[in-house]
């Protein structure tokens, strides 16, 4: 340990994602750590979910059977396995592994870190003078009127720190960050000490590499804009971090796995899911807008130059709240006339249903697929998608959907549906705020039962906002009326009701048209749902990049979003589909 990079081999991007992935990365190659991001704002809902039925649970069970898969060979070879699929119950999901430990004859030393649940003290918290304002609207949760059903701290990495070094085989954690679980290993296997002068550094940099591999084959070709640079169109090995004792880092996976490894596919990770350059963390702030990607050689991409700073004395909380029941119906509308058909639709909807003041939101959406000159009945198809919420289940249930199928026989020509009446389901609704750190209490229990508190890093009062862009001259020369993907690559996702668009450039004179040509006001009229709405725009030159948040485009986030893509996944790519006056001299070749 410590005299050469730690290879950290992440095996989940999210809970559900391939099983087989945990075995293919302890038998691909060799690896050190195994880790597991489980935990989305959205899971955390489904845990409780879970939780309501059987109290037992709460964890991510999908890691239990990749253990049943690996945790010999692990154990074996000497791989620490560290993850966040403990999600509200770390305790439950220790004691569940020991137990399927000791059906396999195996004896791993497991300790679990806890502390992030503050459901049970949010009066006391709001008591204390803590108002536990959302983050976007600035909204009090009092005056919300709401009662959570989860609310979890985001914790650092400290604390997984501490159980490898007490000699743990496998850490499970509640929510910490996304980059916790590869920041604690790296400082176990370094012997970063908090008083190192350049821990923030060191921090930033390995904070930089767990939000690469967080999410799995995202960084080794999956959903990568330039997809045809993947000529390896196997599904991709799964991402391995090499981190060094300065923090810095290489990204690459394990030989003969599908996939693509290069400075676009870390490029394109390194902008998903982020907002200012200024990446905050428990721990320590990244900069973003500092690294430095270097491509070694075939799937191998360096990440240097990050620089940290110290974190704030906030920590994020994550609450969710029971929204109520939703109910949606699509209708298909097909051939000429389709607004038409659409608005006849709506307002027979409206008579039916007496009215859409009855329910508490009312939602319709015409998706237009119906092509001019469709030469099939599925080409010339459009939908209409109608979403009711209440907080009353009997008004968004069948009452509703068998309304929406009167329109059968009495609505306008070629109606149909594309599913059968359907029953309401519950919704959530996600609710992101600040706790000061000082109110968390960060726990780690280590191997023999003792439970040793972790504490929080020390902080500076704020972290100062991004210098506003200069925005260099526009390129001479004629242009021609091009898609924006044409040259820019993109990726987007959800952080809450928000969703970020990062979108970069693969050459720098690509870059400086980018970055003088994409502002905000351009991107509200490339994407007419964000006219109205607040567009932060951030600079990361040293990606060639931009990055967009778009402020609530989302809604109240994925679990109550009425939009056809709640996540935002696909919102990148019709960035891209979108006609730009380009440069020539950026077209040719």
């Amino acid at each position: 340990m410590g005299g050469r990079a730690v290879r950290i081999g992440n095996c989940s991007g999210f809970y559900g994602d391939r099983l087989q992935a945990a075995r293919e990365m302890v038998e691909g190659g060799p690896i050190d750590v195994l880790t597991g991001d489980y935990l989305a704002e959205l899971t955390m809902l489904i845990l409780w979910k879970a939780r309501q039925k059987d109290p037992a649970t709460g964890y991510a069970k999908t890691f239990l059977t990749q253990m049943e898969h690996v945790l010999g060979t692990c154990l074996d070879r000497g791989i620490r396995i560290v993850s966040n699929a403990g999600g509200l119950n770390p305790a439950g999901l220790a004691a569940e592994l020991g137990t399927l430990a000791e059906r396999l004859g195996l004896h791993p030393r497991i300790a679990y870190v806890d502390g992030d649940d503050l459901v049970g003290r949010l009066d006391d918290l709001q008591a204390a003078g803590h108002s536990l304002a959302h983050l976007d609207t600035g909204r009090k949760l009092a005056d919300a009127g709401v009662s959570p059903v989860s609310a979890n701290a985001y914790l650092g990495a400290w604390g997984i720190t501490e159980a490898l070094r007490a000699d743990a085989d496998v850490v499970v954690t509640g929510r910490v960050t996304d980059a916790s679980v590869v920041v604690g290993p790296a400082a176990w296997w370094h012997g970063w000490t908090r008083e190192d002068d350049q821990i923030h550094d060191k921090i930033a940099g390995a904070m930089a590499a767990g939000h690469v591999i967080e999410c799995g084959p995202q960084a080794t070709g999956g959903n990568y804009a330039f997809f045809e640079e993947v000529t390896d169109r196997r599904y991709p090995g799964f991402p391995i971090a090499e981190v060094d004792a300065d923090g810095s880092s290489v990204i690459t996976k394990h030989d003969g796995t599908g996939g693509l490894v290069s400075a676009g596919t870390v490029t394109a990770q390194l902008l998903y899911e982020i907002g200012e350059p200024a990446y905050l963390g428990p721990d320590a702030v990244a900069h973003f807008d500092t690294i430095e990607l270097t491509e070694q050689g075939p799937h191998r991409v360096r990440i240097s130059g990050t620089r940290g700073s110290a974190p704030t004395d906030q920590l994020k909380v994550a609450l969710n709240y029971e929204g109520g029941y939703r109910n949606t119906m699509t209708l298909v509308l097909t051939g000429t006339r389709i607004e038409e058909k659409a608005a006849w639709a709506q307002q027979q909807l409206s008579e039916l249903l007496g009215g859409r003041d009855r329910f508490a939101e009312f939602d319709a959406q015409l998706l237009r697929f119906d092509h001019p000159d469709a030469e099939t009945n599925a080409e010339a198809t459009a939908h209409l998608r109608v979403t009711v919420k209440d907080a009353d289940r009997r008004k968004v249930g069948r009452a509703f959907s068998n309304t929406v199928m009167e329109l059968a026989l009495g609505g306008y020509p070629g109606f149909h549906t594309t599913t059968p009446p359907s029953a309401e389901s519950a919704y959530g609704v996600y609710w992101p705020a600040l706790v000061p750190a000082s109110e968390v209490a960060h726990r780690v229990t280590l191997p023999d039962g003792s439970v040793r508190a972790i504490p929080h890093s020390t902080v500076t009062a704020s972290v100062p906002a991004p210098a506003a862009p200069t925005l260099p001259a526009a390129l001479d020369g004629p242009t021609r009326r091009v898609p924006l993907g044409t040259i820019a690559g993109a990726r987007s996702g959800d952080k809450g009701g928000n969703a970020n668009i990062g979108v970069w450039a693969r050459t720098a004179d690509a870059y400086t048209w980018l970055r003088g040509y994409l502002t905000a006001e351009r991107m509200r009229e490339l994407i007419p749902e964000a006219a109205e709405l607040e567009i932060r725009r951030f600079d990361l030159p040293n990606l060639s990049a931009v990055n967009f948040v778009i402020v609530g485009i989302l809604g109240a986030g994925v679990a109550s979003a009425t939009r056809p893509d709640p996540q935002a996944k696909g919102l990148g790519e019709y960035l891209r589909s979108r006609s730009a006056d380009i440069p020539e001299s950026l077209l040719r070749g």
